[in-house]
């Protein structure tokens, strides 16, 4: 397996499809923790987004979003059932942190639910540390939020 790894904004009709293999696997793992999540994950205006490849066929996903001015939160992570637990999630975690650092953050954060076990190994493995969960996700029971310096 050949990964490309692209660097491009939510435009990009292969993230856009991403996205929807995301929304559906989301929806299977917990419809209602989904729905009072979903209106923080908008689309519109992400510029910074990490589209992988193999054989040039969209297989994973990832985005940058500005939090505040030393802070980055990491948004749609997603790689395709077909190809999980070849490292692509690392990867992708990976460029957008560099992505990130080249943009002059020095921390970023990120959520997840607490239905999706392999999302919270990929960050604990990846040196995300747990923290409180953050502004819209306080007081919501299912989210997992977590830090890393960079």
């Amino acid at each position: 397996m050949t990964i490309k790894v692209e660097r491009t904004n939510s435009e990009n009709k292969d993230f856009r499809k991403l996205v929807l293999e995301l929304e559906n696997h989301l929806i299977r793992a917990d419809e209602i923790a989904h729905s009072q999540c979903k209106q923080y994950n908008k689309l519109e205006s992400i510029q910074h987004v990490i589209v992988t490849y193999n054989d040039k066929i969209a297989i994973g996903c990832g985005a940058l979003r500005k939090y505040d001015q030393d802070t980055v939160e990491i948004k749609r992570m997603f790689v395709s059932e077909n190809v999980r637990e070849k490292g692509i999630g690392t990867k992708i975690l990976t460029e957008l942190e560099i992505w990130a650092k080249e943009l002059g953050f020095k921390k970023s954060i990120l959520e997840t639910g607490l239905m999706l076990p392999e999302a919270v190994r990929l960050y604990k493995k990846n040196g995300y540390i747990q923290i409180p969960n953050y502004g819209q996700y306080k007081g919501m029971e299912k989210s997992i939020c977590f830090a890393k310096d960079l």
